[in-house]
């Protein structure tokens, strides 16, 4: 979406999915052209290499191919063609990867969350890692407009011999054009089950008025951007003191690293998105190096 495109309302975005839509007064929400994008992936091995076995997708979700440096896992970027989300869409994402698979998902740019005129938008991802399998789940971060409503779940099935590198990133309000999110809904939440058995789930809520919360010293202190990254795998134990090593000393960036029922778990806050996303990049690129031997590096996507 160009720069005039990204500043459209919620009601604009709608409106020029459905241009028959009348223009009299406010749109009803059950005249908005709604979408429900599905992405779905498995992966497994062919002749001792990743190949994908298994490509589902529906509009406005596209999965574009890179070619990648041979020391990377296969990647996959994903693509949301109609530019951003307004409330009552719907995505859906999948990944499996099957044993002995390396398989790196990212998307090729942020996710743009518009304000909405009062249903709300929603993101479900799905992540499968079997035996001896590597998956890295990378997406770029989230901006939620003013007035966004946005419920998101992400929903983690491990084999106990599996790895998982995944996170997320969001941020606060369009910060570069002076915005803060001050109203809105953003309910998030993670699921982790290692064998079957449900090892770490976590949930942000924050309804209505936002502000209070995210300007609160035992909320989120002023911060319009945060992040939260997992590792998963049978080392993750011995992985932590690496972990709290590589994080950031002071601000303007507030980091720690802590451990749960075998789930390494990381987070970020800071008051410049910018600062946070290097910090988050920074992380990535020497963690993924030291646990899995892969390049010191992220997708080339990362650096536009």
């Amino acid at each position: 979406m160009n720069s005039v495109g990204a500043t459209l309302t919620a009601a604009d975005e709608a409106r020029s999915r459905n241009p028959d839509a009348a223009v009299r007064g406010p749109t009803p929400v059950s005249a908005y052209q709604f979408v429900q994008g599905v992405a779905r992936l498995r992966y497994r091995l062919r002749d001792g290499r990743t190949a994908l076995a298994d490509l589902y997708q529906r509009d406005p979700q596209r999965v574009l191919f890179p070619r990648v440096p041979e020391a990377e896992p296969d990647t996959a970027v994903l693509v949301t063609t109609s530019g951003g989300l307004v409330g009552g869409d719907r995505l859906q994402v999948s990944v499996t990867a099957g044993m002995g698979t390396q398989v790196l998902v990212t998307t090729q740019a942020a996710e743009k969350i518009y304000r909405s005129n009062g249903a709300d938008c929603c993101i479900t991802t799905e992540l499968s890692v079997a035996d001896g399998a590597w998956l890295e789940w990378l997406p770029q971060e989230a901006i939620l407009f003013d007035g966004a409503r946005l419920r998101r779940q992400t929903q983690v099935e491990m084999h106990p011999g599996g790895r998982l590198l995944a996170g997320e990133m969001m941020v606060f309000g369009r910060t570069a054009s002076g915005e803060r999110l001050s109203h809105g809904l953003l309910n998030d939440r993670w699921t982790v089950r290692i064998g079957g058995r449900r090892r770490w789930m976590d949930a942000i809520h924050l309804a209505d008025v936002l502000t209070e919360s995210l300007t609160a010293a035992a909320g989120f202190d002023g911060a319009v951007a945060c992040a939260t990254l997992i590792y998963v795998a049978p080392d993750s134990a011995e992985r932590l003191e690496l972990a709290r090593t590589l994080l950031p000393e002071r601000a303007p960036v507030v980091s720690a690293a802590t451990l749960v029922n075998g789930v390494l778990l990381l987070r970020w806050l800071a008051r410049d998105a910018l600062l946070l996303r290097r910090a988050y990049s920074d992380f990535r690129r020497t963690f993924r190096h030291r646990v899995a031997g892969l390049p010191a590096a992220l997708p080339r996507l990362w650096s536009i």
